[in-house]
């Protein structure tokens, strides 16, 4: 058996993660990874054929919206398009069953379940309805549209302006639950400055950049922690600040891009050069195998959304980052399709989740 490494998923978290997947490129051939895509459509196929026998009756997988919604995207976004809406009738239970859980306030949630999770449950179904490019849910994604922009807080004041949290009685306001909600707005066709612009100010305050982060905490390394009021995953350093870490770096990376900050924007450079000289798939570097695979797949979404398939590390080693990646992803896969983490925080020891986002990793990451 391959060797499995732990998992998380941050409040299910990042259920979030979703990469954009359309077909293949007809030139596929022609590829310089020819041979790598091939292991790579193989092992996508493997673990959704895996997937596809843990659905339950009800159309859920799990019994959990965000899973579903995960799982359902990763098929819906198969290089090759091999899974539609309408040739996959799991897929169109699985879609019934979400959009019947949509609440009055346009959240997509199961308020049974505790904690409801609103902010990630909705951004993950609205990235799963979008993906089948079906126009009879557009107003079902208008209304959860018009939820998550409800959760940005607005108010100037405010260390958290800006942000979006939970959306439930949890006061929290992080970068994993703005990512994820960006991710869904962008992905399903709201292009909002206004609503850009305050994130802007929320990245900028996650950002260890002093010269963009008005936090007394900032430091210089470009990289990004949890939440602006200095908070992060991966503690402090020796003098007491907040210590930057792969999966925020990477989400930060991606929402910047996203609210359509240029690539070659100051901000955006600083996060590429925390990445660079970081970069490593061994773990989520600064937390270890907490939340690996969320990170693995914020990683070839922030990656392949940026555009520079060469990564040179602090040591000056160049890294072909598709080729690698894809490679540590199959390496670890177990032989019956799945994935699984041995770390067991933010849910990453249930291999419904992690398959569910290394498969959304791979298909993001495969070449278009």
């Amino acid at each position: 058996m391959k060797r499995n490494v732990w998992g998380t998923s941050l409040a299910l978290m990042l259920i979030m993660f979703f990469a954009g997947g359309v077909a293949a490129d007809n030139h596929a051939s022609q590829s310089p990874y020819h041979e790598l895509n091939q292991q790579v459509i193989a092992s996508i196929d493997n673990g959704l054929e895996w997937l596809k026998a843990q659905q339950g009756e009800d159309g859920l997988f799990r019994n959990h919206p965000g899973i579903t919604a995960i799982v359902v995207t990763a098929f819906l976004r198969h290089p090759q398009g091999k899974y539609t809406e309408a040739n996959s009738p799991f897929i169109a239970k699985a879609l019934r069953r979400l959009v019947a859980m949509q609440q009055p306030d346009g959240a997509i949630y199961d308020a049974d379940k505790q904690p409801a999770l609103p902010n990630y449950n909705t951004s993950i179904s609205v990235m799963a309805l979008a993906s089948t490019g079906n126009p009879a849910y557009a107003e079902v994604i208008a209304k959860a549209q018009g939820f998550l922009k409800g959760l940005q807080i607005t108010d100037e004041e405010s260390v958290y302006y800006g942000g979006i949290g939970y959306g439930s009685r949890q006061t929290v306001h992080d970068l994993s639950n703005l990512n994820i909600a960006i991710q869904a707005l962008k992905e399903s066709g709201s292009d909002d400055d206004e609503v850009w612009n305050k994130a802007v100010k929320f990245l900028e305050r996650t950002q260890n950049r002093s010269e963009s982060n008005d936090q007394g905490w900032a430091g210089n390394d470009g990289g990004f922690i949890y939440s602006p009021d200095g908070e992060s995953k991966a503690g402090t350093d020796e003098a007491g600040s907040p210590r930057s870490y792969a999966s925020m770096t990477y989400a930060g990376l991606l929402s910047f891009i996203y609210a359509n900050v240029d690539k070659d924007d100051a901000r955006v450079q600083a996060a590429v050069d925390w990445i660079q000289q970081h970069f490593t798939l061994d773990e989520n570097y600064g937390v270890g195998a907490q939340g690996l695979y969320y990170h693995y797949h914020t990683m070839a979404k922030a990656l392949q959304l940026y555009g520079q398939p060469i990564l040179v590390d602090a040591k000056g080693i160049s890294h072909d980052w598709y080729q690698e990646f894809a490679e540590n992803l199959m390496e670890l896969q177990n032989p019956e399709g799945f994935w699984v983490n041995e770390e067991s925080r933010w849910m990453e020891a249930d291999p419904v989740l992690v398959t569910g986002y290394s498969v959304l990793a791979l298909d993001t990451a495969y070449p278009r």
